[in-house]
C-alpha cells in the first residue's frame, strides 16, 4: 500500500501532520510532496522539524505566482512524480491551489483521490478557495468529511454516499498533538509578558484588509475594546494596508493592543489556548478555537464552517463596528453566554480522524475498491423516486430488498440526514436513485 500526500501551505501541513504521523506509526508506505506554495525557510524545513515530522521526499518549489501559472506548474511537476511513485491513492487536504492541482492531476491519471476535509461549502464563488474545494470534490474518489452537514452538501451534489466517510476533522487531532509539543517548546507567553485576559486577533482576507471602509470599521471596534489585551500578529498584507490607509498609528497608540510580527505555529497555538476570546477572518482558526474551547468572533459574513456557529462556539459579525462590539461585550460581560460558547460541543470529532481516514483507505484497498477501471456492464439510470417509509427497516435492508435502488438522501422531520447503513427509515422520507444493470 502506497499513499502520496500533497501539501503546499502551513494549514495543510498542520492538518495533515497527524495523518502523516499515523502512517509512520502504522508502517504505511507514504510519500510526501510539498509544492512550495509557502516557500520560506520555516515552511520548507523548520516547520516539519517543529512538528516532529519527516521532511518531504519532494519539494517542487513553485513559489508565488498568479493562480493560473502556479497551478499549471504544480500539475506538471506532480504528474512527473506520480509517474515515478505509482501510488494506490493520492491524499489532498482542504482548498488550496495545491489541492486543486493534485486532485486534477491524479484523477486525469486514473489514480484515486482522497479529499481530506471534503464537502465544505461557503457558496461564495468570489473566494478562490470555494472554486478549489468544489473542483477537488468533482475529482475525488473518497471523501473524508468532517461532519454530517458537509456530507449532506455532497449528497445534494449527487455524490455516492458509499464514497463519503464522516471521519471528523483532523484539526482536532492536530490541536491535541501539537499543543503538547507547543507546551514543551514555546516560551511566547513569558516573552510577551502577558497578564490578565487576552484576545488573540488575526486578519488577512482581501475582503477585509483591502477595503479601506471595512478595515477602518474593524480598527475602530478594536480601539473601543475594554478590559482585555489584544495580541495582533500582523499579516504582511494587513500591515501594508493599515499603513496605506492611515490606521496603523491609531492601533499603535493605545496600550491595550500589542502589534507583533507573525509568529510560528506552535507559539500561536499556545497563545490561542490561553486566550479568553479569538477574533479572526480565518477559516481554520474557527475550528481550532472551538477545539480549544475558546469563544470565536468571526469577521466574515459567511463561513464554510457553519457547524461552529450552529454548535454555539462562533459568532459571525462581518466588518461592522457595532456588531463586533456587541458580540464582544455579550461574551465578556455575560458569564452565562461566555460559558455556553466556551463549552460548545465540538462538531469536528474526538481526535480520531486520522485513524478513521486511514482505516477507510485500507478497507477500500483490501476490498479492491480503489481501482479506477473501465465499465464492463451497461448501467442504465432509471430516474429518482421520492418515497415515504412506514415500516421498520434500515437503509441497508431497504437496498438489499430493492436491487438497483440506492438511497441518496433521507429526510426526518423535514431535515436532511445522511443515509448511514444502519439508519432506521420508519416515518422518514427517502430519495432513491434507480438503476438497471445489464
Amino acid at each position: 500500500m502506497k499513499i502520496v500526500t500533497i501539501v503546499g501551505t502551513r494549514p495543510e501541513i498542520i492538518k495533515m501532520a497527524p495523518v502523516l504521523a499515523q502512517m509512520e506509526k502504522d508502517d504505511i508506505d507514504n510519500i510526501l510532496i510539498h509544492t512550495g506554495q509557502h516557500y520560506d525557510y520555516e515552511m520548507s524545513q523548520q516547520f516539519f522539524l517543529d512538528l516532529e515530522l519527516k521532511k518531504p521526499e519532494y519539494n517542487i518549489e513553485v513559489g508565488s505566482n498568479s493562480h493560473g501559472k502556479q497551478t499549471a506548474l504544480m500539475i506538471e511537476k506532480i504528474e512527473d512524480i506520480l509517474k515515478i511513485e505509482k501510488p494506490h491513492i493520492v491524499l489532498v487536504q482542504g482548498d488550496t491551489n495545491a489541492v486543486l492541482a493534485g486532485a486534477i492531476t491524479a484523477s486525469k491519471m486514473h489514480i484515486p483521490v482522497g479529499h481530506v476535509e471534503a464537502g465544505l461549502r461557503s457558496y461564495d464563488k468570489t473566494m478562490p478557495e470555494e472554486i478549489n474545494r468544489q473542483i477537488a470534490d468533482v475529482c475525488s474518489a473518497m471523501f473524508f468529511v468532517p461532519t454530517e452537514e458537509s456530507a449532506i452538501n455532497l449528497l445534494f451534489e449527487n455524490i455516492d454516499p458509499n464514497k463519503i466517510f464522516i471521519t471528523g476533522n483532523t484539526i482536532v487531532d492536530a490541536c491535541i498533538r501539537h499543543l503538547k509539543i507547543a507546551e514543551r517548546k514555546s516560551n511566547i507567553l513569558s516573552k510577551l509578558g502577558i497578564t490578565g485576559d487576552l484576545l488573540t486577533l488575526t486578519m488577512h482576507r482581501a475582503e477585509n484588509v483591502d477595503d479601506p471602509e471595512r478595515l477602518k470599521n474593524i480598527v475602530d471596534a478594536l480601539l473601543d475594546l475594554k478590559n482585555i489585551t489584544v495580541i495582533f500578529p500582523v499579516h504582511p498584507r494587513t500591515l501594508k494596508n493599515l499603513k496605506k490607509f492611515g490606521l496603523y498609528n491609531k492601533l499603535e497608540s493605545v496600550s491595550h493592543i500589542k502589534l507583533i510580527k507573525p509568529i510560528g505555529y506552535l507559539d500561536f497555538l499556545l497563545l490561542l489556548s490561553k486566550s479568553k476570546v479569538v477574533m479572526t477572518d480565518s477559516g481554520g482558526l474557527q475550528e481550532e478555537a472551538i477545539t480549544l474551547n475558546v469563544p470565536c468572533i468571526t469577521l466574515r459574513y459567511n463561513t464554510e464552517r457553519p457547524e461552529t456557529v450552529t454548535a454555539g462556539g462562533n459568532i459571525l459579525v462581518g466588518a461592522e463596528k457595532e456588531r463586533i462590539l456587541d458580540a464582544f461585550n455579550k461574551i465578556c460581560n455575560d458569564l452565562g453566554i461566555y460559558n455556553k460558547m466556551k463549552n460548545a460541543k465540538n462538531p469536528f470529532g474526538d481526535g480520531n480522524s486520522s485513524d478513521n481516514i486511514l482505516k477507510s483507505i485500507l478497507v477500500a484497498k483490501k476490498s479492491d475498491k480503489l481501482k479506477i477501471s473501465i465499465p464492463e456492464k451497461i448501467v442504465d439510470y432509471d430516474g429518482r423516486e421520492l418515497l415515504k417509509i412506514d415500516n421498520d427497516i434500515s437503509v441497508s435492508q431497504y437496498e438489499e430488498l430493492n436491487p438497483g435502488s440506492k438511497i441518496c438522501m433521507v429526510f426526518a422531520d423535514n431535515n436532511p440526514r445522511f443515509p448511514h447503513s444502519e439508519l432506521n427509515l420508519k416515518n422518514k422520507v427517502i430519495i432513491v436513485n434507480k438503476f438497471r444493470i445489464e
